[in-house]
């Protein structure tokens, strides 16, 4: 394959899933988001502008779709079996893993409560490390809105979990 669209695409395909899952809320929703998103960009790519970042075009189409897969359903239904967003590190020290690990569930099930733009701007901004600039053009919303959202975000999961007991996860 020496298509520079495809190959760039493929090398995408676990930030994407990372994207859907915070999104979704569920691995199969997610994965069913992905691939979606990624045969629309294959039947849009003439849309796609050489030099343009396809990370960021990538996001905004399966942001789009998840927003029109909302409007369709009219429902939010919260799906208690998270896929973790990250593979567990090779380490030694199991308890640091198991305790980091708890530590990821506990925080992505808070995550789930947030509301759907609180999710989407978090997910972004600190899972994928886009600047505000890329979660702006990705979510067609102003810079300033992101920072806002953003800020509320953060105050509003550390609230809730502070307000969750550690070892309970709904």
């Amino acid at each position: 394959m020496t298509d520079p669209f495809q190959i760039e695409l493929i090398a995408l395909l676990p930030r994407l899933r990372r994207f859907g899952l915070a999104t979704c809320r569920d691995s199969s929703e997610a994965d069913d988001l992905v691939q979606a998103a990624v045969e629309k960009a294959l039947r849009s790519r003439e849309q796609w502008q050489i030099g343009t970042r396809l990370d960021s075009w990538m996001f905004r189409i399966m942001q789009n779709l998840w927003i029109d897969q909302q409007r369709s359903r009219k429902l939010r239904a919260v799906i208690d079996d998270p896929e973790q967003l990250e593979q567990l590190p090779e380490e030694t020290d199991w308890n640091r893993v198991i305790e980091a690990q708890m530590t990821l569930d506990r925080v992505l099930a808070v995550m789930r409560t947030l509301p759907d733009a609180m999710r989407a701007v978090l997910a972004l901004v600190t899972i994928d490390g886009l600047s505000y600039q890329d979660a702006a053009q990705v979510l067609d919303v102003p810079i300033g809105t992101v920072m806002s959202r953003l800020s509320r975000a953060r105050v509003e999961l550390m609230k809730r979990l502070a307000e969750r007991p550690t070892g309970v996860m709904t």
